[in-house]
C-alpha cells in the first residue's frame, strides 16, 4: 500500500517525504549534494590563488627553456636565466592556445623573455603575465 498525503488521503505522499516509504531515496540524494559539495570545496582549495605573487615587483626574466608543462589548471615553464632556474606558471592551455602560443612553442631551448610577478615564499617561480619567444610576438597570458 503507498503512504497517502495525511491532509489529502486521495493524493498520494510527495516521494521525499519522510513518512512516504521513501526515506532511503532522500537520504541518498541529500549525501550525493553534500559529497558534491564536498568535492567542490576541495578542488577550489587545491587550486592556488593569484594572491601568493608579489604584483607590485615586476621582473622581467630572460633565459632557455627546459622543460614545459601544458596542463590544467595552469602550463609552466622551467626556464634558466644566469644562474638561476626558474618555475614559470603560464595560462590555462585553452588560453594559450587561442592566443598562439601552442604546445610545440615550448619546447626545450627556446629563449623566452617572460614578464611577471615573483612568488612570495618560493624565490624560484613566479607567475607570467605575458611571454615572448625568440622571433615571435609577445602573448599577453592574462
Amino acid at each position: 500500500m503507498k503512504a497517502r498525503h495525511p491532509m489529502n488521503p486521495s493524493a498520494p505522499m510527495h516521494p521525499f517525504h519522510p513518512s512516504s516509504g521513501r526515506p532511503l531515496l532522500r537520504r541518498t540524494a541529500l549525501l550525493a549534494a553534500g559529497a558534491a559539495l564536498l568535492l567542490a570545496a576541495a578542488v577550489a582549495s587545491a587550486h592556488h590563488g593569484w594572491s601568493e605573487y608579489d604584483a607590485g615587483k615586476a621582473l622581467t626574466v630572460t633565459g632557455a627553456i627546459i622543460e614545459s608543462g601544458y596542463d590544467n589548471p595552469h602550463g609552466f615553464v622551467r626556464m634558466k636565466a644566469g644562474d638561476r632556474i626558474w618555475r614559470v606558471i603560464l595560462a590555462p592551455p585553452s588560453r594559450m592556445e587561442s592566443r598562439g602560443l601552442p604546445r610545440a612553442s615550448l619546447k626545450a631551448g627556446v629563449t623566452a623573455t617572460v614578464v611577471g610577478y615573483p612568488h612570495r615564499k618560493d624565490a624560484q617561480e613566479m607567475r607570467a603575465e605575458r611571454i615572448t619567444l625568440e622571433g615571435g610576438q609577445p602573448v599577453e597570458l592574462r
